[in-house]
């Protein structure tokens, strides 16, 4: 029987579902990816684990084992028969006639635009439902920690509906595997990245309103689960994944990549540094790249055992001062999430886990000595005593107790400062890009958000100047913005300086891009001496300044048309990935790397997250039913396969990640219980930076009862434009340029207005 023609026309019209195989490259290309390495066929060995092979890895294998017997047989000739090169869209861009730096950050936004990705077979790129914006050059997937100050940018130029695409995006990561991988790619599931989730959710709700908590409540309670893994099976002394338990009980976080094998994306240069000492076992050194690859320093003497050899990396044994800040910010959010939803009980309960790892952070990570925070070697049991800009992440969220602050602001002041900026570390010469004398977009952010809302606002507005005149003197010398710059130098170069670590200076740039525009629109004089001195750079005057958002996130509410953009009908993938993750192994407690399964072990088949709705169907590639089956990953008390021994080394596999799922509007959780756990010198004058602190903020008046307290920059009052709201703290600009009031815990960062502040001269 002949079937009707609008069947074989429907048939014809269904898209075909592509099964994507999430292990690595390494992994799936077998021998193949090792000798492509070696070989160093490509500049840049990211290039390889992003070509797209042209037919099956399998198929493509035997051609390569049969091809390479040959006498007269090319590697390179052979790779560039069966693999398409990545486009790298950046590389090409032009800068417009006249255009000013404002332009080119608008024409950027296009540049660095990503559609919805399709599914390409056989391809490391792990494909997202919404539009998103990458950071330039290389880096042409979505990153993790990235995003979020690309976002500030978002919100700065009235983009919301690519900064809510963006959070939906890293949405469907978490319910299709988990947690938010390092990057969009296949190569990076097995780590994640700094967790800033929950401060994105706080961007987007300044805008949205409290629909935006309740929405992705069931991702955040998920990223919580990934982070806090085996915390109630860990003992003291002892480590698990990410978590680490500390000989009196306190329990804090660390950096960890379940796979110890070299990086896909930098495996030649793994490779180097593992064979370059003996004092180690190769498994170890590679374990401890990929942690610090997850930490978004990578790399940096921070990490490095003796301060300058790359091969002593130990990131495994530290308890880093921003992953121990973001953690409990995230307990903050998921407490005000979880009390718009009326689960009171949860509330309270991840209220109390945020206080006290609050009092951890100031406890723990506070170097008296240093007066500053410092990263903690637990292995050792002290301070690393490096200092870096990452001593502004606990004002920055609101976690400094005002005397840290007090002597943290005068650290940075007189260690960290320079004519550009503040340096990463205090370190120089190590050869690594997260070390003197570079500065980067994320530390001058938050160091400058930090210090104001603690009121040491001239320092915050001479950090500001000092930056914006190193990267907008150096966009009129290049007509680009860049993803670093050498902030030490008197000298403005037009590639931003030496640079340093494993790659060349990418141009673009996300997040320079994002908090440029932010800095700008806060400090509107210093922008115009700044642009005074780069006339070729020079726009409109915005003559209002604007305080640096996040701020008064928990007063902001939803109106009707905010609303109805969450019922909107979700978007699925189209094909939906719907292989399963690999099985990787899980770490003892005691830190040591466990043993890699098998390259041939069959990956594990994902179950449901809170938010999806359905389960994928079973694949050939399925484990045996002693893979755990939760649609989260399970509370640290419960008897898993996965769960951590309380001492000693055991292998066991990691927790299996979630189905695909739809992302547009999670579905409401159940108040169930929630898991714990470097051209002519520049003429300058150096501005003078404030040497005294402010005089101790007044409280302000008390969030609404039902709520609990703002996390991060969370309690001024929301810009127009926003939805519609009433804040649940008031926060008025003040007439005068005094300290602004606070918060306890939670500082305000209000504009000063037309204050009569004098505005440091730039650089």
């Amino acid at each position: 029987m002949v079937p009707p023609a609008t069947a074989l026309m429907a048939e014809a019209a269904a898209p075909v579902v592509i099964t994507q195989d999430l292990r690595p490259p390494s992994v799936v290309l077998d021998g193949l990816f090792v000798d492509i390495a070696k070989s160093h066929i490509y500049a840049d060995a990211k290039t390889a684990v992003d070509a797209v092979p042209d037919e099956d890895p399998a198929d493509l294998l035997a051609q390569y084992r049969a091809a390479k017997a040959r006498p007269d047989f090319v590697l390179k000739d052979f790779v560039s028969q069966h693999f398409t090169l990545p486009e790298r869209k950046t590389v090409t861009y032009q800068r417009s006639p006249n255009e000013n730096v404002r332009d080119y950050i608008m024409g950027m936004w296009d540049v660095l635009k990503r559609p919805p990705d399709t599914q390409v077979q056989y391809s490391s790129l792990l494909p997202l439902p919404y539009a998103y914006v990458v950071p330039g050059g290389r880096f042409s997937e979505l990153y993790y920690w990235d995003s979020y100050f690309t976002m500030i940018g978002l919100y700065e130029d009235g983009k919301i509906d690519m900064m809510r695409d963006m959070i939906r995006d890293m949405a469907s990561m978490i319910d299709r595997y988990g947690h938010i991988p390092n990057g969009s790619r296949t190569y990076y599931l097995s780590r994640s990245q700094a967790p800033f989730f929950s401060l994105m959710v706080d961007l987007l709700a300044m805008h949205d309103g409290q629909i935006a908590y309740t929405t992705f409540l069931p991702e955040m309670q998920a990223e919580y689960d990934y982070w806090m893994d085996g915390a109630d099976s860990v003992a003291p002394g002892g480590a698990y994944r990410h978590v680490v338990r500390l000989p009196d009980g306190t329990v804090m976080n660390r950096h960890w990549d379940d796979r110890d094998t070299p990086r896909d994306e930098s495996y030649p240069q793994d490779l180097a540094t593992a064979a370059s000492q003996t004092a180690r076992k190769p498994e170890e050194v590679y374990r401890d790249l990929r942690a610090g690859s997850e930490t978004g320093w990578d790399f940096s003497s921070r990490w490095l055992a003796d301060g300058h050899t790359l091969s002593t990396i130990h990131t495994t044994e530290l308890l880093t001062v921003e992953l121990n800040c973001l953690i409990p910010h995230l307990a903050q959010t998921l407490a005000h999430a979880y009390a718009l939803k009326g689960d009171k009980e949860a509330s309270a309960r991840y209220a109390k886990i945020a206080a006290e790892r609050v009092a951890a952070v100031q406890r723990v990570l506070w170097d008296e000595r240093r007066a500053a925070y410092i990263d903690y070697d637990w292995k050792k049991g002290e301070s690393t005593s490096i200092l870096s800009g990452a001593t502004a992440m606990p004002l920055f969220l609101q976690m400094a107790s005002p005397e840290q602050a007090k002597a943290v602001a005068e650290t940075i002041r007189k260690n960290l400062l320079k004519v550009g900026g503040l340096i990463a570390t205090e370190r120089s010469n190590s050869g690594q890009q997260w070390d003197a004398p570079n500065g980067w977009a994320p530390l001058q952010w938050m160091a400058v958000k930090g210090l104001n809302q603690y009121g040491y606002d001239e320092l915050a507005s001479d950090i500001a100047a000092r930056w914006m005149g190193r990267v907008i003197g150096t966009y009129e010398k290049s007509g680009v913005l860049l993803e670093k710059y050498d902030v030490s130098n008197p000298y403005i170069s037009p590639r931003g300086g030496k640079g340093g670590g494993e790659y060349p200076m990418q141009i673009g740039f996300g997040w320079t891009n994002g908090t440029l525009l932010g800095l700008m629109d806060r400090y509107p004089q210093n922008t115009r001496v700044v642009l005074d001195r780069n006339p070729a750079a020079d726009q409109p005057d915005r003559p209002t300044a604007h305080a640096l958002p996040p701020m008064n996130a928990y007063g902001v509410q939803s109106d009707k048309d905010t609303i109805n953009q969450y019922n909107l009908p979700t978007v699925t993938l189209t094909p939906r990935p719907v292989a399963p993750t690999p099985t990787l192994p899980q770490i003892s407690s005691v830190g040591a790397s466990a043993p890699t399964p098998p390259l041939s072990a069959p990956p594990a088949l994902p179950a449901t997250s809170p938010a999806a709705e359905a389960k994928a169907p079973p694949t050939p590639q399925e484990t045996p039913s002693s893979a755990p089956s939760a649609s989260l990953p399970a509370p640290s008390g419960a008897t898993q396969a996965q769960q951590p021994p309380a001492s000693d080394a055991a292998t066991s596999g990691a927790p299996t990640p979630a189905a695909p799922a739809t992302t547009a509007a999670p579905a409401s959780p159940s108040a169930s219980e929630p898991a714990p756990e470097k051209s002519a010198p520049e003429k300058t004058v150096a501005p003078a930076a404030s040497s005294s602190a402010p005089s101790a903020p007044a409280p302000a008046p008390a969030p609404a009862p039902a709520l609990v307290q703002p996390p991060a920059g969370a309690s001024a009052t929301p810009p127009a434009g926003s939805a519609a709201s009433t804040p649940a703290t008031s926060g008025g600009t003040p007439s005068t340029p005094a300290p602004v009031p606070t918060l306890p815990p939670h500082m305000t960062d209000v504009p000063q207005g037309n204050s009569t502040t004098s505005q440091p001269t730039a650089h």
